[in-house]
């Protein structure tokens, strides 16, 4: 089997629609040999990470949560953080919830590479 190597520029892009072609990518949902409980699909670098676009006011209002199982410990961090700190997470994170929540997930996400 032979995986593609995918390079895509993300400056001035919408962040799900971007995270959607990613998601179709890393699942190998575009080749003809689709088979969803095999993992197939292809490696993606992304360009411009730091240069995607949010729509609306989620810059200023979408907040990401984790809670470390005690009681109260609920963090939460704003995008704004995240995006000056960390652009490529944002991504990550998108592109994370878009793929199946399977044991293929991982493997599949290590295949996403910030160039």
């Amino acid at each position: 089997m032979e995986r593609e190597i995918h390079t895509i520029d993300v400056k001035g892009k919408p962040l799900g629609r971007v995270a959607s072609q990613i998601a179709v990518l890393l699942m190998g949902k575009h080749k003809p040999d689709f088979v969803p409980n095999q993992d197939r699909g292809d490696f993606v670098h992304v360009k411009n990470v730091d240069k995607i676009k949010l729509t609306g006011k989620k810059i200023e209002q979408k907040k990401y949560y984790r809670h470390s199982g005690y009681l109260g410990h609920l963090k939460e961090i704003p995008v704004k953080k995240v995006m000056s700190q960390k652009p490529e997470e944002v991504l990550r994170r998108a592109v994370s919830g878009m793929l199946p929540k399977n044991r293929l997930r991982k493997q599949r996400l290590r295949r996403l590479k910030f160039v």
